[in-house]
């Protein structure tokens, strides 16, 4: 039976998953979701002994119904190739009592490289299979690290253009410096004078004005979107996480069956939203940990059914999770409100005009999956510290959020049970955060000189994705305001 793909704010709109790929946002501003979630046909230990490529087509093949074995196997492996620096992909690192689920092993040393990069793969194919003839036009908005992986994933990649969107003063310098050296003739990056709420916001205003759409279907572009909005980012994730359960299965370091607690770092949703989405399958987790910085707009969602964004926004340490607009938080809204999109529409539209919603009490009963918690700066800081004086074990500043957050968690369910977090991108990305809060004595030393130090005190060679971008010249110097996307994109294109 084929999968299909419905909208959040409308259930008559169906697509395939290669129709969703392409198209990214739902044309009603909805974002896509799949009819039903599919289980698992194999059991976690029939999979223990499979690579990460194996789990991944056992995983995909199930979500992306319309592709045909090859296709997906050809993606799969163009995807997890030696671009990774690791053979498994998304290693698992045990430190003190907590695993660490490695996600920034790939090119850009973040998470997203997990999903981007074999989105360009699934989004070519798709193309392919819809007997798509104009160039696909990818808008993307960043808080620091879905810029560089998708750029670097859709690089020169024929039939696709790219044009990045992140905020100026609001990514770490390495983050900056990796987007504004990117070669590619179809890549292009602005800073917004704002923040990602902002570039975010924008790129979907975009998506949504058909005037814009028929002006860039007449230079023979469609949009589509390299964002977690889009469903082929969210289906790879899935994959890290029934990959990390059979994985703990085979190093014995759970039985069978046993129930395991997982922590995320998280800004937009997407990648705890993905962790749900495993659980939906069949992988036993008893909880999903939603783990805020102190712009802790989901915390407090969790707590109290009320997502409300009219608050100061602050820029912090772990600048990926400076988010205040969680997109993929729409998914989840409508499978608590029993799929109804008329109720997801109700609720996003107040969020769109009056900054934010309140749930039913129902609603909030269909939550019981989920904990949440919060780390102020200083707590992500002693976390790094306290991590690596017992163990040696460097985090970044968001992986040290989910960190903190587990310890609390724990202390109070006493659960017993293991600990799975979410580690989503290297500490050579966020050098200086993360070398300051080991000793106070760096804060005063210069970010790049710096990146020896870490290597030298976490035994762990600096990233290729680092030495390349020390040297590299800046080739994207383009600044806007934020009305201004539209006209800069216009303008990119027209050009």
């Amino acid at each position: 039976m084929s999968l299909y793909y419905k909208s959040t704010r409308n259930p008559e709109l169906k697509v395939t998953a290669s129709e969703a790929i392409l198209k990214g946002l739902a044309p009603d501003g909805g974002l896509f979701v799949p009819e039903s979630i599919p289980k698992l046909e194999k059991t976690m230990d029939e999979m223990k002994d499979m690579s990460y490529q194996e789990v991944a087509y056992e995983v995909m093949k199930l979500f992306l119904a319309d592709f045909t074995e090859d296709e997906l196997k050809a993606c799969i492996e163009k995807a997890y190739d030696d671009k990774f620096d690791t053979e498994e992909i998304a290693p698992l690192v045990k430190a003190g009592d907590t695993y660490y689920l490695e996600l920034f092993h790939g090119a850009t040393i973040a998470f997203k490289d997990m999903a981007l990069s074999i989105l360009p793969h699934l989004m070519t194919t798709s193309a392919k299979k819809n007997h798509v003839e104009n160039n696909i036009l990818i808008l993307t908005a960043t808080s620091g690290d879905t810029g560089k992986a998708a750029m670097a994933g859709f690089a020169d990649v024929e039939g696709t253009k790219i044009i990045v969107f992140y905020p100026k003063n609001g990514v770490s310098k390495v983050q900056e410096l990796q987007m504004v050296t990117q070669k590619g003739k179809n890549v292009d990056v602005v800073a917004i004078h704002g923040n990602f709420d902002n570039a975010q916001s924008g790129v979907k205003a975009m998506f949504e004005d058909q005037e814009l759409a028929a002006e860039l279907a007449q230079k023979g572009y469609q949009f589509s979107s390299a964002n977690s909005i889009n469903i082929g980012r969210l289906v790879p994730q899935v994959v890290y996480y029934v990959y990390a359960y059979v994985k703990l299965l085979e190093n014995e370091e759970i039985k069978p069956g046993e129930e395991i607690e997982v922590v995320v770092p998280t800004g937009n949703f997407g990648n705890i939203l993905a962790a749900y989405y495993a659980k939906k399958m069949g992988v036993p987790i008893d909880q999903l940990v939603c783990a805020s910085n102190e712009n802790k707009v989901l915390f407090d969602f969790f707590q109290t059914g009320i997502y409300n964004k009219n608050r100061e926004f602050k820029l912090t340490t772990s600048p990926s999770m400076d988010i205040l607009i969680s997109s993929n938080l729409e998914r989840l809204i409508y499978m608590i409100a029993g799929e109804d999109s008329e109720k997801t529409k109700e609720l996003m539209e107040a969020l769109k005009k009056d900054g934010e919603y309140q749930i039913t009490d129902e609603m909030k009963e269909r939550l019981c999956d989920f904990a949440a918690g919060f780390a102020t700066q200083e707590e992500t800081a002693e976390e790094i510290s306290k991590v690596y004086q017992k163990t040696g074990y460097v985090l970044d500043t968001h992986t040290a959020v989910a960190s903190y957050v587990c310890d609390q968690v724990e202390a109070k369910k006493q659960t017993g049970k293991k600990y799975l977090v979410a580690s989503t991108a290297s500490p050579y990305k966020f050098v200086k955060s993360v070398m300051s809060a080991i000793d106070e004595a760096y804060a005063r030393e210069d970010e790049f000189a710096l990146l020896p130090k870490l290597q030298e005190i976490s035994q762990v060679e600096m990233p290729q994705a680092v030495k390349d971008i020390l040297d590299a010249k800046v080739l994207h110097t383009l600044e806007c305001d934020v009305d201004q996307m539209k006209k800069i994109v216009q303008e990119i294109i027209i050009r």
